[in-house]
């Protein structure tokens, strides 16, 4: 038995007592205990169970299962700071409500909570919305898409984060029309990055440093209409829109798969 299973195993019992009391103390009481934290990685084979076993009874008990999820991601931080155990409530909330997205008719509800989340001050909790997304992406793409482009608003730094974090899965953008959404999504990201003269937040940073990986993910997928528009910002002259160009065009997706392309990028970078 893996360990995901497991864990898959003593959730599955625990929350039948939930379903039976409505008490969350033991679910909890796991999740802390096996949180893995703190420490560098959290304990995501658990997240993974719990996530499967809100979609496996979400049909039978939706509205206890969102109070439930919506309940876990309640846990604050200053609660929980990053990487202390009761954090990983909070994760393992957030992942559990994107994937009663996929079942529920809660859908416009848990992406309001997701889009709330997306501005946590900690990175953690950042990621598992993106992860809550990349589930939403994967069973409701089209509205999840939707929803997501009205994230994409003036010093919503941190919003913008998830959506391209979100977005930036190879699974889903083996998609032609998923990925080309995607490009498009980080073309407006990219441009709210270039009318801003607000950069010196952490927010703003924080989305930096995503869009420095997430760009390279994206034109992977697509990547005719992707180095076309890394030529495009390349003449903007933008120091921060150079740096994230600069950074992706390090990844080994890139390089090894588009080395001509990376060479004429790169080329331009120099004039």
């Amino acid at each position: 038995m893996s360990k995901k299973e497991r864990h898959e195993q003593t959730l599955a019992s625990l929350l039948e007592e939930f379903f039976e009391s409505g008490n969350t103390e033991k679910i909890t009481k796991y999740m802390v205990l096996n949180s893995s934290l703190p420490g560098p990685r959290g304990n995501l084979e658990l997240a993974r169970a719990f996530a499967d076993l809100v979609r496996q009874n979400a049909e039978r008990e939706p509205e206890k299962l969102y109070s439930l999820c919506k309940g876990l991601t309640a846990i604050s931080a200053k609660e929980a700071p990053v990487n202390d155990p009761k954090e990983f409530i909070s994760f393992c909330g957030t992942v559990g409500l994107g994937s009663l997205g996929t079942i529920t008719p809660a859908f416009q509800e848990i992406v309001a909570t997701l889009q709330m989340l997306a501005n946590d001050p900690r990175w953690r909790v950042r990621e598992s919305v993106a992860w809550g997304l990349q589930t939403l992406l994967e069973e409701r793409r089209q509205e999840t898409l939707r929803e997501l482009e009205s994230w994409i608003k003036k010093n919503n730094w941190l919003e913008m984060r998830a959506v391209a974090a979100g977005v930036a899965e190879p699974t889903l953008l083996r998609d032609e029309e998923t990925a080309r959404s995607a490009l498009e999504l980080h073309k407006k990201i990219l441009r709210q990055v270039l009318k801003t003269t607000e950069r010196r937040s952490v927010e703003f940073k924080t989305l930096r440093k995503g869009l420095a990986y997430t760009l390279s993910v994206v034109i992977q997928a697509i990547p005719k209409e992707g180095f076309r528009h890394l030529h495009q910002i390349i003449e903007s002259q933008d120091p921060d829109v150079l740096w994230i160009v600069k950074q992706n065009l390090k990844k080994n997706r890139l390089i090894k798969n588009f080395p001509r392309e990376v060479a004429s990028a790169r080329k331009l970078l120099e004039r």
